[in-house]
């Protein structure tokens, strides 16, 4: 079996291994089942990723501001974390934070924190389930992606039903705020709600 470190960036770490089958995945998923570890396929190749503390740490302060602002705007919002996504024989991820805007059979976003690799090569992965929007949280901004007609194009405002109004620079500004300071991130986005 070939394996491959393919990044180590503040202690986060990626292993691919290659030419998997679906059923060899499935079993090695049952034996992480208590691990922090998150397990990807695509295209016959499994990923074992180990999130970083930072990396943590920044997902979390996201879906803490998320909820905040969906909660001041009173948009109806489901939180779903990075619970599987999966579609059987083809691809299985965990997103960092995912949400529903009402009630659907897929999340309308997810959101990924990049310290290691990935963004928008992650992409071809959520345009198989269909994902609404995908947003990539990297070096202090977010790049967006919309769903349009089976491909992913790169969009300034979210135009998810609640969300088009949230100005993503301000949502970067807090985010960053909020790693030292997060009752100012609060406020500077209160402010602005």
């Amino acid at each position: 079996m070939q394996t491959q470190t393919t990044a180590s960036t503040a202690q986060s770490r990626i292993i691919s291994i290659p030419d998997r089958t679906w059923n060899q995945f499935k079993l090695l998923q049952q034996a992480f089942e208590v691990s922090h570890a998150k397990l990807t396929y695509f295209a016959n190749t499994i990923e074992i990723f180990m999130p970083s503390e930072p990396h943590d740490l920044f997902s979390r302060i996201i879906l803490f501001l998320m909820g905040h602002y969906c909660l001041e705007r009173r948009v109806q919002f489901i939180p779903t974390g990075s619970a599987d996504r999966e579609r059987e024989g083809i691809v299985s991820l965990q997103p960092d934070e995912s949400f529903y805007v009402g009630r659907k059979a897929i999340p309308d976003l997810a959101i990924e924190v990049v310290f290691t690799s990935g963004n928008e090569s992650k992409l071809p992965r959520y345009q198989v389930l269909e994902i609404p929007e995908v947003w990539f949280w990297e070096d202090g901004v977010f790049a967006l992606y919309r769903l349009f007609e089976g491909n992913y194009r790169k969009i300034q405002r979210s135009e998810i039903p609640g969300l088009q109004d949230l100005n993503i620079q301000l949502l970067s500004r807090c985010i960053l705020i909020a790693e030292t300071d997060m009752l100012g991130a609060i406020d500077e986005l209160r402010k602005a709600v």
